[in-house]
């Protein structure tokens, strides 16, 4: 019965709990010293841009909040559109737990607007002990994280490595079961 009212509309889904993006921060650590994978001091949240007043507003505002309460760790922000349309909200600094409260700050502000939907996902740069890029992408419509890591060639990825990944780092953090939504994300600007 619980099926049919989720069908009908008399019962809605529950949400991704958004703190689920705060997980990135406690596996940061494992992924530190366990794994010698070390930030790039780089985070971005990528959403669709409405060419709208109201949503350029909260935009704007959350650039200048993000970039006021980064304080001493000097974090940047900066921000870039992409050949398919997608805004990316680039996060510099060197405290990463500045960089996922940031990242959080801005997808909650387009939220509270309105615009939640049109938020894509979060991705947070790292590199392991050969300087080889790894990123960890969260779903925000999953409520998940996924490893994408890049591969020799052209818009090649290393499968194996991110299995890898999700078996070493999968306690810490949800990470998307369903191994077809774990989409490549090319040329990311981070």
């Amino acid at each position: 019965m619980g099926f049919l009212d989720v069908l009908t509309g008399k019962r809605k889904l529950a949400g991704p709990a958004p703190d689920r993006l705060f997980a990135i921060s406690t596996a940061y650590v494992t992924l530190e010293t366990t794994l010698a994978i070390t930030t790039r001091g780089s985070a971005a949240i990528v959403f669709q841009p409405l060419a709208t007043a109201d949503f350029e507003s909260i935009v704007r505002d959350m650039e200048e909040v993000v970039s006021a309460t980064a304080g001493d760790s000097g974090t940047r922000v900066e921000s870039s559109d992409d050949s398919y349309g997608f805004r990316w909200l680039v996060l510099r600094g060197t405290d990463f737990e500045q960089l996922v409260v940031g990242i959080n700050a801005v997808s909650g502000a387009l939220e509270a607007g309105g615009y939640g939907e049109r938020v894509l996902c979060a991705v947070f740069a790292f590199e392991d002990a050969h300087k080889k890029p790894i990123y960890w992408i969260y779903n925000y419509k999953r409520g998940s994280f996924y490893p994408f890591v890049p591969a020799a060639g052209d818009q090649q990825r290393d499968n194996e490595r991110e299995l890898v990944l999700k078996a070493q780092i999968g306690a810490e953090l949800p990470v998307e079961t369903e191994l077809e939504r774990w989409f490549p994300l090319w040329g990311i600007p981070i």
